[in-house]
């Protein structure tokens, strides 16, 4: 591999440091009292406290001016200015410290920790008046230089989504904003993880291989065991696993899952994505509704202390109460069509006349699906409930209780997406067996997203499962609704891409 210029110095910078005896990665502990954002808030209300800090960061800004020297450096939650002097570094008649290492060695992205007294410039800095540094790791590469003109236009800022997402490293380091997106999704996760432990309900772990790719329709990735000589899948969902643990007596399970689907890469969709499911016994899908309204407006507030959301050029609006429509009643509002009562063969003359591509290996709920997708998903911004879908697209899902035909169903709308999944859980181990072998039908016809029959979760329900509501819900897409961000690139710290080549 070709090393750049900038490269080659700092390599001849590693062995200078080496030749005068510094370890360029000591091994040794070095203590930390102490970090920028503390100091910066808290400094001139307590300045006792801020006597003898240890602190350590990498260096952003470097300005030396002879005998003295001005830097910045940044830890994990922000930057802070360290004042050092070359003759309280080195007050001996040795200025080597100095004069060589601190002016000539070290450069914009090298680690240090410092050690010394926190005061204030006279121009109102808030900086660290170092009285003892140490070089903590010799970066090799240079940093992109990030630059801010008279008018706070920002150049050569890490912008390319190729770079960030491929170097996710590098864009942390230079875009501050970016770290505050995967803080706020750890935020996000507590206050989901909390809501339900608060409620007693037990988080799980099931198996990430799986024998069978079940509990939703979707292309599965496939690998092989050696040692038992079979193939394997990725799940490309936990649902029929945590089924089983309702069936063996629990009555409220949950599970942040990832799950892997073998689809198409688009700015909401990625082959690897983190899901939380839920199931609760002795529930319904009206029950889960509300809960799940709950939660949300719930989590809203714990992020942004208000239940309304900037999104984009939107205020997205997470108050209880959602709109709730039905599937049949939401088509009809959207593409003037009724059709509540059509056959196959009609809805694929409704999908020709609205210009919706279809393929031979779709039934009536593909059809269905694909009309909605495509006519009425995005007239959804604020959280609206899609109920009641046809049998046909739901083969886990309970028969509607009062409306033939239909399933105990809805689907979580925000923005134009779908967030979430739920159901009153299909416990019928007779009528599930019928649903699994019309799946299969359906593959015969050359649906890849079929479902293949679970026999052991067949026999898991011939044991008995009561009767239960559960939910699916994306983490990814939660998180870009609660941290603005417009790509599910955007809140995956390494999104999939391919390889590069050194």
């Amino acid at each position: 591999m070709e090393l750049s210029e900038q490269e080659l110095v700092r390599r001849n910078k590693l062995e200078e440091l080496r030749k005068a005896g510094i370890n360029p990665y000591p091994a040794e502990l070095f203590e930390v009292n102490a970090n920028t954002a503390d100091i910066l808030a808290n400094y001139e209300r307590d300045k006792l406290n801020y006597k003898d800090i240890s602190i350590a960061g990498r260096i952003m800004v470097f300005r030396i001016m002879g005998n003295a020297a001005f830097a910045e450096i940044q830890d994990s939650l922000g930057r802070i200015q360290i004042y050092v002097k070359r003759d309280e570094i080195c007050p001996g008649e040795d200025k080597t410290l100095y004069n060589t290492v601190f002016k000539k060695l070290l450069d914009i992205g090298d680690i240090i920790g410092v050690k010394g007294y926190v005061f204030t410039t006279n121009t109102g800095t808030i900086s660290i008046h170092v009285t003892s540094f140490r070089l903590l790791t010799k970066a090799l590469r240079p940093l992109p230089v990030v630059t801010v003109d008279s008018g706070g236009n920002v150049h050569d800022e890490v912008s390319d989504p190729e770079m960030r997402y491929r170097r996710r490293y590098v864009d942390l380091i230079i875009n501050p904003e970016v770290r505050e997106v995967f803080t706020r999704r750890t935020a996000l996760v507590n206050s989901m993880r909390n809501f339900f432990n608060e409620r007693g309900y037990l988080e799980v772990e099931t198996p990430i291989l799986q024998n069978i790719p079940g509990g939703a329709s979707a292309r599965p990735f496939i690998t092989h065991h050696n040692a038992l000589d079979i193939p394997l899948y990725l799940r490309i969902a936990n649902e029929l696993y945590l089924k089983r643990l309702i069936v063996g007596g629990f009555d409220a399970v949950y599970e942040f899952a990832k799950d892997f689907r073998n689809e198409g890469m688009d700015r909401t969709h990625n082959p690897e994505f983190t899901q939380m499911e839920i199931y609760v016994a002795y529930k319904d899908y009206e029950w889960m509704m509300n809960m799940t309204e709950e939660m949300l407006e719930k989590i809203a507030t714990d992020l942004h202390g208000s239940t309304q959301v900037k999104y984009g050029e939107r205020i997205i609006d997470f108050r209880r109460p959602f709109k709730r429509i039905s599937i049949y009643d939401a088509i009809k509002e959207n593409t003037g069509y009724d059709i509540s009562a059509m056959n196959e063969k009609e809805l694929e003359q409704v999908c020709r006349a609205l210009k919706i591509e279809i393929t031979p290996s779709m039934g009536k709920g593909k059809l269905i699906d694909e009309i909605f997708s495509a006519r009425c998903e995005p007239e959804y911004i604020q959280p609206a409930f899609i109920t009641d879908y046809p049998i046909e697209m739901s083969p886990l899902c309970k028969k509607h209780r009062s409306k033939p035909g239909l399933v105990e169903r809805f689907e979580l709308m925000i923005n134009g997406k779908e967030i979430c999944n739920a159901y009153s859980e299909l416990n019928d181990p007779l009528d599930q067996r019928e649903r699994f072998e019309e799946q299969m039908r359906l593959g015969a016809k050359g649906d890849e997203e079929a479902m293949v029959i679970d026999n052991d979760f067949l026999r898991a329900l011939e044991y008995g499962m009561p009767p239960t509501s559960g939910m699916g819900m994306g983490i990814d897409r939660l998180t870009m609704l609660m941290t603005n961000s417009p790509s599910i690139q955007d809140v995956l710290f390494f999104p999939q891409m391919r390889p590069e080549k050194f």
